[in-house]
């Protein structure tokens, strides 16, 4: 049989750990909470680098544009392109690197990655950048798949909710902190500074990896009645991440055009809509922080956070009508929508268990950056036929939808298990 058939009953492991990722995480190295925060936080270092790379041609869009030579719709397209890069070469490049230690892979990757921002530097033309910016993107669809099954391994499944919480912690760390932080460096030394910052970043990220992450973890746990056996079936896995990447879609859908769904509300805050997207990113957090506590009640939670996300979105049909209940929804949507990925994440990971952890891995940013680009090519097809005011509606009904689904999946999965 195949290494991977997402359809099938039965699958192989695309990723066979090597000898030396079975080793036990070092007990020096577990602090407070039983976690290893010293490798969970070099991770997280490592999502918040991933992230901030991929949002940072947005960031520095009018000096990158003046410097390439190019419009700002071009720039913009590295964006785009990123995601597509990451969809198309994650698989491909889990198989590939399959043999290898998954420390020695992500320390690869890093530097792979630092080397990208380095090309994208020096770009002299708008083609080299583009160059640059595939390399970088492929690195990271690597990266995304490896970390995510890498950081499962690294503890039992009890704490799976926390660890993966804190992981994903740097990825939010990337858009509320790395990205404006891209943007300060480029106003004052220059868009070309700000990736060579991102590339030395990623090289001492790298060397934390090599000399910090322990080179594997035993799986002490594989017998856990969350944890699949490699004989079980990953339909459950590929329907829990389809139906979160839909989520995703009617997500990313309505917030592509916020800035115009919350104009009124913005406009009652001192700074506006600066400061009503900054209120966004912090209730975010504090969703992920909520989400690390969700424990054996992960699958309640997961539908609850879905749930949430449906309503806070068709609230946007009343927020400029009602600004002040528009800044309630606004924030609601942020709490709701900071504890889907780890809520996700970590039930995806549950569900594939040890054996199946790299295809569960390589899957998420795959559906998931799908789910970005269908949501935003979606909403941008209502927008140009209905208008604006028309998106909350079938944007909501999108995440509802998905919200059934996984309620449904996993009575499903409760009622197999």
């Amino acid at each position: 049989m195949s290494d991977f058939s997402v359809l099938g009953m039965t699958t192989e492991p695309l990723h066979r750990p090597a000898a030396v990722d079975r080793a036990l995480v070092d007990p020096a190295d577990v602090g407070r909470g039983g976690l290893p925060w010293r490798a969970l936080l070099v991770l997280a270092c490592a999502t918040l680098i991933m992230v901030t790379g991929e949002m940072l041609p947005t960031a520095v869009l009018p000096q990158m544009s003046a410097g390439l030579g190019v419009s700002q719709a071009s720039t913009g397209l590295l964006v785009s392109l990123w995601a597509a890069v990451v969809v198309v070469a994650s698989f491909p490049l889990v198989r590939l690197t399959s043999r290898l230690g998954r420390r020695t892979v992500i320390a690869g990757s890093l530097a792979v990655f630092a080397f990208s921002s380095a090309v994208t530097a020096l770009a002299p033309n708008y083609a080299v950048a583009v160059a640059g910016r595939t390399l970088g993107a492929a690195a990271v669809g690597l990266l995304w798949a490896t970390v995510n099954a890498y950081a499962a391994d690294l503890v039992p499944d009890h704490l799976l909710a926390r660890a993966t919480a804190v992981v994903l912690g740097g990825a939010m760390l990337g858009t509320v902190l790395g990205t404006p932080a891209g943007r300060f460096v480029a106003d004052h030394a220059g868009w070309r500074a700000s990736f060579w910052l991102l590339a030395a970043a990623g090289l001492v990220t790298a060397w934390l990896v090599r000399t910090v992450v322990p080179a594997g973890a035993a799986l002490t746990n594989a017998g856990s009645h969350h944890r699949a056996s490699s004989d079980s079936p990953l339909t459950p896995v590929v329907a829990v991440t389809l139906l979160a990447a839909l989520v995703v879609a009617g997500h990313f859908g309505a917030y592509t055009y916020v800035t115009r769904l919350a104009e009124q509300p913005a406009s009652l805050l001192p700074g506006g809509m600066a400061t009503l997207l900054l209120g966004f990113g912090i209730a975010s957090a504090a969703g992920l922080t909520l989400a690390g506590r969700a424990g054996e009640r992960l699958p309640t939670a997961l539908v609850a956070s879905t749930a949430g996300i449906a309503v806070a979105v068709l609230g946007l049909s009343i927020a400029n009508a009602y600004a002040v209940a528009g800044v309630v929804v606004v924030l609601a949507w942020g709490l709701a929508f900071g504890a889907l990925p780890p809520l996700a994440q970590t039930r995806i990971l549950q569900l594939a268990g040890p054996h199946h952890r790299a295809t569960a891995g390589a899957l998420i940013p795959v559906l998931f950056n799908g789910g970005i680009a269908v949501g935003a090519a979606l909403a941008s097809a209502v927008v140009a036929h209905q208008g604006v005011d028309a998106l909350p509606v079938p944007a909501a009904g999108l995440v509802a939808a998905a919200t059934v689904g996984l309620a449904v999946t996993q009575r499903v999965i409760a009622r197999g298990a």
